[in-house]
This record gives structure tokens, C-alpha cells and sequence, in this order.
């Protein structure tokens, strides 16, 4: 058995083997990663999980084709719709009836659709980086969904998600490199989000008059210095959702969630525990 902490608890949910982390107690919220390579719910949030988990209940899964979470080989990306019956199953087998949601970019765009698709399941959102309104794919984006297991691929990786440079540390790139070579890591990462790339941006997009249905109180995030999806995502989210909130952060790119973590926790934290309108 490993002794990584990316791997906490393993549950059968249909066919699919669930990593997920499950810490603190009280009202449950569920943390959503993002799209990267060597991505596990662990390297996104484990500078957030523990602070959490000292007023709430926190789960983190590992999404299917990322981290240790399991599928067979077999198994057909629908794409939105895998994930989103993933977390709907994944709270139906832990007898959650309805959760907060935060999600880092993939993971905030899988807020979204969970939101539109399960409204009575989702208390209230935290939207970080988020996809959901049209944007074009940049070089940037292309690299993230298109790596080859490389150190030299990986560092370029850090270095395009961290306006902070000192981030970017060559232990860091190692770690995450060695993720994506774990054995069948990379054949199923490269069958999430295949080329080409813009069709699947476009496939997170939500219309307009599904955000001006959501009635969960919104927090949106943003680095503002994010070269992976532009800052003006958030900023037009931030106009469609009616109950919504809105905070940039300068001189941060597209990890808020470990650049400025302090802020990013605490902001979360008084948000979350805002007494219900």
C-alpha cells in the first residue's frame, strides 16, 4: 500500500474506484480540482483541505482520469456528463444530500454543470479560474492539455500557471512528473481532453439563461494575471449569476488557490460560513 498522500479513500461507485480525501465534520463541502497533468485532488488543495476541515466536512475527489481514481480500460469519456454522475454518485453512496461546491477551473466549469444539471444538490459555490463563458484556447491552455511526459514539459507547465516564479521549484516539477508516469497515468489523461483542444472550452461554456436561473450564492475568483483563462471569464460570470460575488487578485495567475493561499482560505472560509439568506 502507498504511503502518498494523495491516496486516502478508495470507494466502488458503479464502475468507477473513487481516491477520495474526507476529513473534518460538520455540513459536507466538495472540492473540485482542475485539468492538469499529474493533477490529484491532493496537489490542488492540500494547502486548503485542512483549513476547511476545521468548521466542515470536506471531500476531495480524485475526478476520473485524474489522480487515483480508477476506471476500466474500457471505460467511455462522455464528457461533462462522466463527471457530473461521478460526484452525483459519489454523494449518493456517502448519503450527502446536498454539498457545497469548490472548484478550481475544470473543476469550477464541473460546479457549473452540476449546478444547472442538479440544483437541489448544490448549497452554495465557489467558482476559482473558472470556464462556462466563451474563450479561445491560447498556446498556454494547448501545452497544459497537451503534455508529454517530460521534466522539461512540466516545468514549462509550472511556470505558465504561477505568475509567482519562485512557485515553479524543481522539486515541485519533479513530483508532478513522476505522477504522470505512473503506469496507464498518461494513456488515460490523453483521452480526456484530446485534440483538438477549442471544442472542449466551448463544451463548458453555459448559456445565459442557465446562469440567470442559479439562485446559490456565488463567489468567483480570479488571478488577475491568469494565462491560462482570462481574467474577463470570471468578470462576465460575475454579471449572469444573480447571486454573485466577485474578487481579483493581482500579481496571481492561474494558482490562487496555493499562490495566495492565506487570502484564498480565508476568503472561502467567511464565505462558507455566511449565515443563509
Amino acid at each position: 500500500m502507498s504511503t502518498s498522500p494523495e491516496i486516502a479513500n478508495l470507494l466502488e461507485v458503479g464502475e468507477i474506484q473513487v481516491n477520495y480525501h474526507d476529513q473534518g465534520s460538520g455540513a459536507p463541502v466538495v472540492l473540485l480540482h482542475g485539468s492538469g497533468a499529474g493533477v490529484s485532488a491532493w496537489a490542488n488543495w492540500r494547502l486548503t483541505i485542512p483549513e476547511l476541515a476545521k468548521f466542515r466536512r470536506v471531500l476531495a475527489p480524485d475526478l476520473v482520469g485524474f489522480g487515483y481514481t480508477r476506471v476500466p480500460t474500457d471505460f467511455e469519456f462522455e464528457h461533462m456528463q462522466s463527471w457530473i454522475d461521478q460526484i452525483i454518485a459519489l454523494l449518493d453512496a456517502l448519503d450527502i444530500e446536498k454539498a457545497d461546491l469548490v472548484g478550481n477551473s475544470f473543476g469550477a466549469s464541473l460546479s457549473l454543470a452540476l449546478v444547472v444539471k442538479h440544483p437541489d444538490r448544490v448549497g452554495r459555490m465557489v467558482l476559482m479560474g473558472s470556464g462556462g463563458q466563451p474563450f479561445t484556447v491560447n498556446e498556454n491552455l494547448k501545452k497544459l492539455w497537451g503534455y508529454k511526459p517530460s521534466l522539461t514539459a512540466m516545468k514549462e507547465i509550472l511556470k505558465i500557471m504561477a505568475y509567482d516564479q519562485s512557485i515553479a521549484t524543481q522539486e515541485l516539477a519533479e513530483l508532478r512528473y513522476q505522477a504522470t508516469l505512473r503506469q496507464g497515468a498518461q494513456a488515460i489523461f490523453e483521452r480526456v481532453f484530446p485534440a483538438p483542444y477549442q471544442r472542449w472550452a466551448d463544451a463548458l461554456v453555459i448559456s445565459d439563461q442557465a446562469l440567470s436561473e442559479i439562485e446559490q450564492q456565488t463567489l468567483i475568483i480570479h488571478g488577475r494575471d491568469d494565462r491560462v483563462v482570462p481574467v474577463d471569464v470570471s468578470e462576465r460570470l460575475f454579471k449572469k449569476i444573480k447571486n454573485s460575488q466577485l474578487h481579483l487578485f493581482g500579481c496571481c495567475g492561474h494558482w490562487t488557490q496555493i499562490e495566495q493561499a492565506e487570502r484564498f482560505n480565508r476568503l472561502v472560509t467567511d464565505f462558507l460560513q455566511e449565515a443563509p439568506n
